[in-house]
């Protein structure tokens, strides 16, 4: 295959599975149903996220503030706790410092940002590694304000872990 195709090929993959992934939440979710939650008390989820496509985020993002939102999710007797861990190329996602992306990623960027925002109000917990924003060269000033700083996200998500949450990996 042609190299100049190739990151569009993968941009076109991973789309298709986060559609895929969408789509299997949907179909519980318009039925009303979800035996896997017969007996929980609460979901505690925090995201290990990696990929660094705005538009791959804003489709995946979906998804995960679903998990905050859906209605199966809140009729459960304690509320459901979401944290969302930055790290890798996804870093460079929420800085207000766009450089890096294509004039035509802004908008994905700004749609990103405002979901954030909401997730935010809505109870989700974020957190950038700072390490991460060391390698990726992101300047820890320019974060989204929503987003708060760790040293290093793997010692929180192993936290999260540790305190009952479900680990899942968007990368």
């Amino acid at each position: 295959m042609n190299k100049k195709y190739q990151p569009i090929v993968r941009r076109f993959y991973i789309i298709v599975a986060a559609s895929s992934i969408i789509a299997m939440a949907a179909i519980p979710a318009m039925s009303g149903e979800y035996a896997a939650l017969e007996g929980v008390k609460s979901v505690k989820t925090v995201f290990d996220v990696i990929q660094g496509s705005p538009q791959t985020a804003n489709i995946v993002f979906w998804a995960v503030n679903n998990v905050n939102d859906d209605k199966s999710v809140r009729a459960l007797s304690e509320p459901p706790q979401v944290a969302v861990v930055f790290h890798g190329p996804a870093v460079k996602m929420i800085s207000t410092n766009r450089n890096g992306f294509k004039e035509s990623d802004n908008e994905a960027l700004d749609k990103f940002a405002n979901m954030i925002q909401q997730m935010k109000k809505d109870g989700v917990k974020f957190e950038v590694c700072d390490y991460a924003l060391k390698v990726m060269g992101v300047d820890p000033k320019t974060v989204l304000p929503e987003v708060d700083h760790v040293g290093n996200g793997f010692i929180s998500i192993a936290g999260y872990q540790a305190q009952g949450y479900s680990v899942i990996t968007i990368n």
